[in-house]
């Protein structure tokens, strides 16, 4: 690590004072082998292993990785390990706040350490997701001549925010979410161990259950809040936390869901895959997880407005009209009120029949286009209102259906190409059986007869 003046000063003054630092920090792994979770990539031999020594160097040399997971699953905290464990030249940066010219610099540095003493560069690069693609770029000598051994880390779906060159000359390595095992063997540590709390209070079972949903797989929030559910305590004077402290001290569960990453778009899939499956519950799980982490009410109702067409369709023609005027209300009444409206649509959606003929009509009908299956439109349907048009033999022949009885005429209609091609498949569900009792009628009627 090289630090700089001011931040050499604050480390010092945290290992003389660690019950300065917060709990979070005075927890953090010395080793790999304190590390909670993620035992999939600490086995003997791994990247992260090799990349504290732990390994063959040379031509076999360990690679460059890229930690992706959620926030709260060790990704900083991997990097804090291979710093104090590493007998490596180690430098941290933060995407934030660094750019390219700092970039170069530390790669400058790494050439001059690897040329003048043998010592190779670790970087750790904590946010890679916020460099844009020439701050990436910027990276790409260094690591293919491995001048530094970069390790990054993101809580955004590499695939989308890292450029190709990058993930190619890097191991990606991913970090699951901490178990609710993982999270409370963590936090007995911190009741217990002379850097936490030292046995200074202790942690019944219902409030640890409690705690642990709090936390929901985020060891930094579970020790967040365990330290100030314990210092609320000790105020009091109080042997134990209770489940009334740690609820008076932490309002509500933290959300985990980034609304410019992948849980934006991965609770939104959950939420109308939800829909599409009729379990509503879970519709409104996923609703509701949208709803407290601030997503914006205009998105998640368009989302809906899409599955009324999408999955639902004609077995209950209603489904788009509410969907419709959910948007609507929506965008006049906004959050808390649009919960309301949400859920309303939400649950109208998921107990609605289900059919996606709809969707499979247009997809078809869409890919013989695509490959150009059209074909001239019949001279009988075309435009014959101008001057001219009767010579050329256009709209000559054409039946009007209302002169009909029936109200349908025997003729063709789709291009000599498509004329017996079937678009639509109607479901048996809901409203959508007499719409194919109707199509059923209707192709008879227009010579259309199945063979």
């Amino acid at each position: 690590m090289e630090p700089d003046l001011f931040t050499a000063a604050a480390e010092e003054r945290q290992e003389k004072d660690p019950a300065g630092s917060p709990l979070a920090v005075r927890m953090r792994p010395r080793t790999l082998d304190e590390v909670v979770g993620q035992r999939h990539l600490l086995k003997p031999g791994s990247p992260l292993r090799r990349l504290v020594g732990e390994g063959a160097g040379g031509p076999a040399g360990p690679s460059s990785v890229i930690l992706w997971g959620p926030p709260g699953t060790g990704k900083t905290t991997l990097a804090y390990v291979v710093s104090k464990a590493t007998n490596k030249r180690f430098v941290e940066l933060s995407a934030i706040t660094a750019g390219v010219k700092e970039v170069r610099a530390v790669i400058d540095g790494a050439r001059r350490a690897t040329g003048g003493y043998g010592r190779e560069t670790v970087l750790f690069l904590d946010e890679i997701h916020r460099f844009s693609k020439a701050q990436q770029d910027s990276l790409l000598p260094a690591v293919e001549n491995r001048w530094v051994t970069l390790v990054a880390a993101t809580t955004e779906n590499p695939y989308f925010s890292v450029i190709s060159p990058l993930l190619s000359r890097s191991l990606l390595l991913t970090l699951e979410p901490l178990t609710d095992d993982d999270v409370r063997g963590l936090l007995k540590r911190a009741l217990a161990d002379e850097r936490g709390l030292k046995d200074a209070v202790a942690l019944p079972g219902d409030t640890e259950d409690h705690l642990l949903r709090i936390a929901g797989g985020d060891a930094r929030r579970a020790l967040t809040a365990l330290e100030a559910a314990a210092g609320a305590a000790l105020d009091k004077g109080e042997p134990e936390i209770s489940l009334t402290t740690l609820e008076e001290t932490v309002d509500r569960a933290a959300v985990t869901y980034d609304r410019d990453g992948d849980q934006h778009y991965d609770v939104a899939s959950a939420l109308i895959k939800s829909i599409r499956g009729s379990d509503v519950d879970a519709a409104l799980h996923y609703l509701a997880r949208m709803i407290e982490a601030g997503e914006d009410p205009r998105f998640i109702a368009r989302r809906l407005m899409i599955s009324a067409s999408e999955d639902i369709g004609l077995a209950d023609p209603n489904a788009l009209p509410i969907a419709v005027a959910a948007a609507q209300a929506v965008a006049m009444i906004g959050f808390p009120e649009a919960a309301l409206t949400l859920s309303h649509a939400t649950i109208a959606l998921a107990l609605a029949p289900k059919s996606n003929s709809a969707t499979t009509a247009i997809g078809a009908a869409m890919d013989d286009v695509r490959k150009g299956v059209a074909g001239a439109v019949p001279p009988h349907l075309r435009d014959g209102h101008y001057k001219g048009a009767a010579k050329l033999g256009h709209a000559q022949g054409y039946v009007y259906p209302h002169d009909l009885a029936e109200g349908i005429a025997e003729q063709q209609y789709a291009p000599d190409a498509l004329k017996d091609r079937e678009y639509y498949t109607p479901s048996r569900h809901g409203a959508e059986a007499r719409y194919a009792d109707a199509v059923e009628w209707t192709r008879k009627h227009l010579g259309r007869r199945r063979s």
